[in-house]
């Protein structure tokens, strides 16, 4: 195998408050001569700390606050419990580490704890009831957390909106399902249920509205914000829904069970898989470092399939249940949450999957060679379905051997299937089902900063860039000042979540900062998106052919045939 390069990887509007501002001028404290903010919730008293935008304006910053009890020992591979009662002051000043996967940061079995970031904290009984933007992290089910090194509220609370960022379980602890009631799955899923409704009972004590909050979702935080539209345990939990970047509203697949997946790592960390009991009672004292360091031995080709850990239909045997059918057979008969939807990718999406691909003589020789195996895993179909190998290799390279020359070609296939497939087939059908409105945007403004830049020097938009005007990821990039160039799309970034979070609605009004542009909201007539350039611009038919042929290999099953997802 070849060395791999690595790459981080209702009608109208619902108004939650009066108007949106950046807010008065920057404070001329320091941060750290501030004394650290304390606030009461269901569960006990909470000391945070004071923090600066990179404007200057304060907010302040409650990390690692623990959400659920620890899921360890007997509530391994069990649904969350919520969080008990404590004495004393909990120290929310530092963040916790993120739950275990293969990483140079810490990491702890015991990881479900949750952030608060928040410009306004109630005072003397008044509470600002600012809306609560909750962001679910991206990394394939298996890598990356909510801590503040990846998600730095440092841009998004220029505006008046209380952020919150998670940590849910990963990989096999998260997801691990024998389809059966010794592990039904979807405890990662559960994960985040119990933070919406933690957010529910406590996020007033923080300056948040609990009846005003955005479920937010990158990559497969997107994945997640869409299926909880479908979900019996989410509905009622949130108000406005951010699917960005990934869908599950794609070609369909969605097993009932991953049980071939926990044979594989019943094996890979020494336990047998002969029967469910002993293998489960085995996984269930396996070391959670060994397990979440197994990642790569599930690979089939370089680092695909970038998913295999997912969430799952799960058959009632007494618990709460978070997927009772497929979410295609969910929104066509519009069982979902009604409510207003922001929805988009980037322009290049996943190309830099393509790269170390068309870099590497001998991953194009096995590419070409053993394409019936490999395509259906990288990009995420049935396995056997060598007549779909057969035409996706006929549209996207014309049926010449992927080369050296195949970089935007492989890299478009990379993003249809991993991203802008789902999430236009999503805006398609959520906009006939809705009542709310459904906004529809493309990201391909082009700033200093990529997630991918080849030795060519060539300028791609791919995916994360869009959050590089949204969060701080300390570890990879600096932090932006207000004279950056790119500060302006921090504001237009910025302002459009929070608009939406606000109102419902990116674009309530007209306003020299976003370009005076009106966002229309998509509809299956007008097919109409926001282009988030150097400018913002609306535009129609976002990549037509492309889906078209997406959409012709993966008919639209109906939502009677109960058989399409077995």
């Amino acid at each position: 195998m070849w060395t791999l390069l690595v790459l981080l990887m209702q009608v109208g509007f619902i108004l939650c408050k009066s108007s949106e501002s950046s807010g008065s001028s920057s404070s001329e404290e320091d941060h750290i001569s501030i004394p650290p903010p304390h606030v009461t919730t269901q569960h006990g008293t909470i000391k945070g700390l004071a923090d600066k935008t990179y404007k200057g304006e304060t907010f302040y910053s409650f990390k690692g606050i623990r959400y659920v009890e620890a899921p360890v020992g007997d509530l391994r591979f069990k649904a969350p419990v919520p969080v008990k009662p404590w004495t004393g002051v909990y120290d929310a000043s530092y963040d916790r580490p993120a739950c275990p996967q293969p990483a140079s940061f810490p990491t702890d079995e015991d990881c479900l704890f949750l952030n608060v970031h928040t410009r306004k904290l109630p005072k003397r009984g008044k509470n600002p009831k600012y809306p609560v933007i909750l962001y679910i992290h991206p990394g394939s089910f298996t890598t990356r957390s909510g801590n503040t090194a990846m998600v730095g509220p440092h841009y998004l609370l220029e505006r008046k909106v209380v952020l919150v960022t998670i940590n849910y379980r990963l990989s096999a602890l998260g997801f691990l399902s024998t389809g059966d009631e010794l592990s039904p799955g979807n405890y990662g899923m559960k994960d985040q249920v119990e933070a919406m409704r933690w957010i529910k009972e406590n996020i007033a004590a923080f300056g948040g509205d609990p009846d005003c909050v955005t479920l937010a979702g990158y990559s497969v935080g997107g994945f997640s914000a869409a299926v909880h539209l479908t979900s019996p345990m989410s509905r009622g939990l949130f108000h406005r829904v951010m699917i960005m970047s990934g869908s599950a509203f794609g070609n369909g697949i969605m097993p009932r069970d991953q049980l071939d997946l926990a044979k594989k790592q019943a094996r890979i960390v020494g336990c047998s898989d002969d029967n469910n009991a002993d293998m489960m009672k085995c996984l269930k004292n396996a070391s959670a470092e060994a397990l979440g360091n197994s990642l790569e031995q599930f690979r089939v080709f370089g680092t695909d399939p970038q998913f295999f850990w997912q969430f799952v239909l799960e058959p009632d045997y007494g618990q709460e249940r978070f997927l009772i059918e497929h979410p295609l057979v969910s929104i066509q008969k519009g069982d979902i949450a009604d409510v207003p939807v922001m929805t988009g990718v980037t322009h290049d999406e996943l190309l830099f999957l393509a790269y170390p691909i068309v870099t590497n003589e001998t991953a194009l020789e096995l590419f070409n060679k053993d394409a019936n195996k490999i395509f259906p895993y990288s990009f995420y179909y049935e396995r056997g379905a060598d007549a779909i190998t057969a035409e996706l290799q006929k549209f996207y390279f014309n049926n010449k051997p992927v080369s050296s020359n195949s970089l935007e070609p492989l890299g478009q296939l990379y993003a249809d299937a991993l991203a802008g497939f789902a999430v236009n087939r999503g805006a398609q059908l959520l906009s006939k089902v809705l009542k709310n409105k459904v906004y529809y945007y493309i990201f391909t403004y082009k700033g200093s900063y990529s997630h991918f830049t080849p030795e060519s020097g060539a300028k791609y938009v791919v995916h994360f860039d869009d959050q590089l005007y949204v969060f701080w990821n300390s570890l990879s990039f600096p932090k932006f000042t207000k004279r950056d160039p790119d500060a302006t799309m921090v504001k237009k970034l910025t302002t459009l979540y929070a608009n939406f979070a606000y109102y419902g609605n990116p674009t309530p009004k007209e306003s020299k900062k976003l370009d005076r542009v009106i966002w229309t909201p998509f509809t299956e007539q007008n097919k109409l998106y926001l282009e988030v350039g150097d400018r913002l611009t609306m535009k129609s038919d976002i990549f037509p052919e492309r889906y078209a042929k997406w959409r012709e290999l993966f008919p639209l099953p109906s939502a009677n045939d109960r058989t399409a997802f077995a």
